[in-house]
């Protein structure tokens, strides 16, 4: 008797413990999912504040087209061609904004100081924002990797969470961090 009560007692901590790991990687996979949307809402945000910039006139002809097109394509971009958009993205800014001239050309149009203040905030937050959601990923890839995971299939039918790799380096003149502020 004694035998079976010890048996019963390790099969309810076994599914304690179960119960317990299940209900860690759900949080997780919510938390990938929050951290996507944010991730998103920020990519966005940048590619709208971009495109806005390219079609206001202040730039040459040239920046403005190759701003235009790459905002375009990072807010029309397919999720399997996402990465690579958003990474031209922040090579045109980079590219354009490679100078202060073209930044002070913004700034002097009227409303330019609110739009600095826009893309800067916006091409700032993104790599926060990428940051967020990686960690969680890497939480999640964690997790799954355990054996019990594994064998118990607790991660139930949740795709595989893929981490957000793009270039999203600033440029220079627009990052906070590099004028000391």
């Amino acid at each position: 008797m004694t035998t079976f009560i010890w048996i019963a007692v390790a099969i309810v901590l076994i599914g304690i413990y179960l119960s317990w790991t299940a209900g860690r990687l759900d949080r997780l996979h919510a938390r990938i999912d929050a951290a996507r949307a944010a991730l998103d809402a920020q990519l966005l945000r940048r590619a709208s504040v971009a495109q806005e910039v390219g079609t206001s006139g202040v730039l040459d002809p040239a920046a403005s087209i190759v701003l235009y097109q790459a905002a375009h394509e990072a807010r029309q971009a397919e999720e399997d061609h996402r990465e690579v958009a958003e990474s031209e993205l922040s090579q045109a800014l980079r590219a354009i904004f490679a100078e202060e001239a073209q930044l002070e050309a913004v700034r002097e149009a009227p409303g330019g100081e609110q739009t600095v203040a826009e893309l800067t905030a916006a091409v700032r937050r993104v790599p926060m924002a990428r940051r967020f959601h990686n960690d969680a990923v890497r939480a999640a890839r964690a997790v799954r990797r355990h054996r019990v995971v594994r064998y118990f299939r607790l991660a139930g039918h949740a795709p595989f969470p893929l981490a957000f790799e793009m270039d999203d380096e600033p440029p220079a003149v627009l990052d906070d961090r590099s004028s000391g502020n």
